[in-house]
């Protein structure tokens, strides 16, 4: 009985190692897959070109595509197709990764934000409003009208996958 008090008094006089946790936030690790972005290059051009890929490889069909074909009147992107509609259901999404993985330019990534909730059903569909993110400072947001042949030369080139 002794042995189990002093046990006891032992470990309540150590720093506890439980955090409060709406107040102090642990950082995340490296690999950590939160929720998704849509990202874009840096002239304000969405790197989604609605392949569809990343709904292709979702283990959980958490993801809808719909491609839209671009026009010099319109471009959204500097491919000849955008995502027109772009949701993720966050209900059914297990954050494994593979829609990162399967995008060819790097269009989705799961970021380190784990704070997500939901009231609803509705609320967990995130839309491509919810996921794009913003337009850098000083720059034309989408849709543009661009001159034919525009758009090819203000975007970089995909990274070769055997580098």
């Amino acid at each position: 009985m002794l042995k189990g008090l002093f046990t006891t008094l032992k470990l309540a006089l150590e720093k506890p190692v439980t955090i409060q946790y709406p107040e102090v936030k642990r950082p995340v690790k490296t690999r950590f897959k939160g929720r998704h972005t849509l990202k874009r290059y840096d002239n304000g051009l969405e790197k989604c070109i609605g392949c569809a890929l990343c709904a292709a490889a979702c283990p959980s069909d958490a993801i809808f595509v719909e491609a839209s074909e671009n026009t010099d009147e319109k471009r959204f992107s500097p491919g000849e197709r955008y995502a027109s509609t772009y949701e993720i259901n966050m209900l059914r999404c297990i954050f494994c990764g593979f829609c990162e993985d399967a995008c060819p330019t790097e269009a989705i990534v799961l970021g380190d934000q784990y704070e997500i909730t939901f009231t609803d059903r509705y609320s967990s569909i995130y839309t491509k409003e919810l996921l794009i993110e913003s337009v850098p400072e000083g720059v034309e947001t989408t849709p543009r009208k661009t001159e034919p042949g525009e758009f090819t030369r203000s975007v970089p080139a995909m990274k070769d996958p055997t580098d």
